[in-house]
């Protein structure tokens, strides 16, 4: 996975409360590989017709919110199954990073182990952004990982937490698998000494 460090970006409102994993990713396209594009089956039916036609009004088939790699969302997104399969689809589409009052318990694991950045923000920040959002062309928002802050369109800017090793994966583009084998020497080293003790 990338590394994410600074993004600074086109952010897109999905204002539903409990937009669930099944929404994200619809169930039928669990069975594809990990090597598939899952980007392409993102909203998907939300996005596009029977017919595999966009709908327009979906707000990632506007002009304006075709580049976001940021999503603002509402209370409890990424509920439901706990399937990793969703992150894949937005993090494949290029979302980087979503901001919601509230997230998924599994989902917001799940994107921290696959480079996608959750970021819970008060109510009060987020409601007012979606509305904002939603009224305006086009929107950016930064985002500064060392600095663990948030910059919205009007230039306020918003602390958020992070976990200490989930934030350094990020930093270093890695996951779980990827930082232990980059101690490999150390951990050899301790095997050695151990099997020498004995």
């Amino acid at each position: 996975m990338e590394s994410l460090i600074h993004l600074d970006a086109v952010a897109v409102p999905i204002a539903g409360i409990d937009c669930d994993t099944d929404q994200i990713l619809p169930a039928r396209f669990l069975q594809k590989p990990r090597s598939d594009d899952f980007g392409q089956f993102l909203f998907r039916a939300l996005r596009f017709g029977p017919d595999g036609a966009e709908k327009p009004e979906f707000v990632l088939n506007q002009a304006s919110f075709r580049e976001a790699r940021i999503v603002v969302a509402n209370h409890n997104f990424g509920c439901g199954s706990s399937r990793e399969h969703a992150v894949w689809a937005l993090y494949d589409y290029g979302i980087r990073a979503v901001i919601a009052p509230s997230f998924g318990d599994i989902f917001f694991i799940n994107c921290l182990k696959n480079g996608l950045l959750p970021i819970v923000l008060p109510e009060s920040v987020v409601l007012p952004l979606l509305e904002s959002l939603g009224s305006r062309a086009v929107s950016r928002i930064s985002i500064d990982v060392p600095a663990q802050t948030v910059t919205l369109p009007d230039g306020a800017s918003h602390p958020f937490d992070m976990e200490p090793f989930a934030k350094e994966c990020l930093l270093r583009g890695m996951d779980e698998i990827d930082y232990t084998l980059s101690h490999r020497d150390r951990i050899d080293a301790f095997e050695r000494n151990r099997a020498d003790a004995w």
